[in-house]
């Protein structure tokens, strides 16, 4: 065990303070003995004997690394059967000992925090009853009076309560302190899960069963909320400035917690730049606290590099302005990871782009200016056909094996972009490349891809590969940013003859109505027009079924197309 844990320390700050009691009693007995006269000489040995006990206590704390766990119990019950007898030989309840019962509350909050006080208070006021008790009926002593009776009492109550509340309040500051230690450090490759492990840790710090996140992004067409409560978290789209300034004009910029949002005038405590102040009138916007039954909020901005919006928490019993100054340390943290995440996004596509170019560059500086050579070469060859044809035969294999080396060289070019099956083998199939799609769909817009797949174990050409996961990855696009949906269920299902897919959301649908073929929406100049022509180019079909509830694409790409 560390000599410097929390129980050492906290037994050698007692054993400090117990020294320096023992020695200003011990003096002040020197000084002015203690009433009653008679009892004036053992009173000093007594305290000569404690003092004595506290320096060897001292002593023992700075030589030992390790305190017998039985200590704080021993050491609390024998600092009280002191101050006992202190009392009983120095005028009983109305002793000048009665501050003693205050170092022991202390104590027994330093080592057991609140709940020790509690006990110890509750021993205390017990042990003043009995001592009063004896005195007024057993002994009958004539200087018994009530009125200092009931105030030593009241100051021990008193006091035990406020020691009590200082203990709680230290210990809920630990664990604030401890739960903001333990904030998640964790990288995560998809924004759903990190606001949502943002608003399951800010519950937990702030003691909040629900939490509400609202939040726009610079270039971005709606906006974001998310809310958590009770375990059950969502994450979804509205329109642009849905719920307006979201709180009142005064309360923008600012922390506040209100008890009561409902109330048209209701007290709103705001933790201004300034300092603490009341407002009174409402604190929300009508559409925000009716959509989410708002009573008791406290609200922190959220103001970073890629947001703007602000931070709820909902419902937590017993709002104080420090737990308005805790949010504010969570929402700061909360931004922190946004715009962090959103830096990663940028910096991965940067790198994404840097990749193309240096791909362009190395098609260009390789491939394509070898081409240009062929070209040339076989102009040159052609004039020497007629005039000499020894040496244009002679061209014509030097072309062929420029054409032989360079398919080579482009075969490995190839097959180093290729990423790495699951199993270590060069090369994907469509399952893999559709489950890679989904999962970078769900990071970029922030929605739920249910794939299902079947019959892809088997090798596909590589056209209907190509072409199947570029079309699927063009519609599941368009239905997160046109749709707006928040769920995509993508089924893929391989038959003898032709690749059937289909791809259903839950956003509001086409600007039509109804279910139209590929044929019918030509006409009617309607749906995506990249997937058509995809899928006509293809030779394939697609139907299209759109409603308010959400839209359904199927599309049939055949074999045989691509097998001839």
């Amino acid at each position: 065990m560390n000599r410097f844990s929390f129980h050492n320390r906290a037994e050698r700050v007692i054993a400090v303070w117990r020294v320096a009691l023992a020695a200003l009693s011990l003096l002040a007995s020197w000084l002015d003995p203690f009433d009653p006269a008679r009892y004036a000489r053992i009173v000093e040995k007594l305290l000569s004997a404690y003092f004595g006990y506290a320096l060897v206590v001292f002593s023992l704390l700075w030589i030992f690394r390790k305190l017998p766990g039985w200590w704080p119990v021993a050491a609390q019950v024998l600092d009280l059967a002191a101050f006992l007898v202190f009392m009983y030989f120095t005028a009983g309840y109305n002793s000048h000992f009665f501050v003693y019962f205050t170092f022991w509350l202390v104590c027994a909050t330093l080592r057991w925090q609140w709940r020790g006080t509690v006990w110890t208070g509750a021993v205390a006021i017990l042990v003043f009853l009995v001592m009063s008790f004896y005195a007024s009926r057993i002994q009958r002593d004539p200087a018994f009076d009530l009125n200092v009776f009931i105030v030593r009492g009241a100051q021990l109550i008193v006091v035990t309560a406020l020691i009590s509340y200082l203990g709680a309040y230290q210990e809920r500051l630990s664990a604030e302190k401890s739960r903001l230690a333990a904030w998640p450090q964790t990288e995560v490759a998809e924004f759903r899960t990190l606001v949502r492990e943002l608003l399951e840790h800010a519950a937990a710090v702030l003691q909040s069963p629900r939490m509400l996140m609202i939040w726009e992004e610079p270039g971005e067409p709606s906006t974001r909320v998310a809310c958590y409560s009770n375990g059950v978290f969502d994450l979804s789209d509205e329109r642009l400035a849905a719920f307006g300034s979201l709180v009142a004009r005064p309360l923008e910029g600012t922390s506040f917690f209100c008890l009561d949002a409902q109330s048209p005038a209701t007290r709103v405590v705001l933790n201004a730049p300034g300092g603490a102040r009341q407002w009174k009138g409402t604190p929300l916007e009508p559409g925000l606290q009716s959509r989410f039954n708002v009573r008791a909020v406290m609200s922190w901005g959220l103001a970073g590099t890629t947001i703007k919006g602000r931070l709820f928490a909902l419902d937590k019993p017993g709002m104080s302005l420090g737990d308005v100054v805790l949010g504010e340390i969570v929402a700061g943290l909360a931004v922190t990871h946004l715009d962090h995440f959103a830096l990663q996004e940028r910096l991965r596509e940067a790198a994404a782009m840097e990749e193309r170019i240096r791909l362009s560059r190395d098609l260009h500086d390789g491939l394509l200016q070898s081409l240009t050579g062929v070209a040339l070469q076989l102009q040159v060859s052609r004039r020497l056909l007629e005039r000499d044809p020894e040496a244009a035969k002679e061209r014509l294999r030097e072309i062929q094996t420029s054409i032989a080396n360079e398919q080579r060289d482009l075969r490995a070019f190839v097959n180093r972009l290729k990423p790495v099956a699951p199993d270590g083998t060069a090369g994907w199939n469509l399952r893999l490349r559709l489950e890679e799609i989904c999962n970078r769909i769900e990071r970029q817009w922030g929605l739920r891809v249910k794939l299902t797949t079947q019959g892809l174990a088997e090798d596909l050409p590589a056209v209907i590969s190509d072409d199947a996961s570029r079309i699927l990855q063009e519609a599941m696009v368009n239905a997160a940013r046109h749709a707006e949906a928040s769920l995509l269920c993508v089924n893929v299902v391989r038959e003898d003859c032709a690749v059937r897919m289909s791809v259903a959301d839950d956003g509001h649908g086409f600007s039509f109505r109804g279910t139209y073929d590929l044929a019918a929406l030509q006409r009617m100049k309607a749906g995506p027009i990249t997937l058509k022509d995809r899928v006509l180019a293809l030779g394939g079909g697609l139907v299209i079924c759109s409603s308010e509830s959400g839209a359904r694409i199927d599309i049939t790409l055949p074999l045989s197309r691509a097998q001839s």
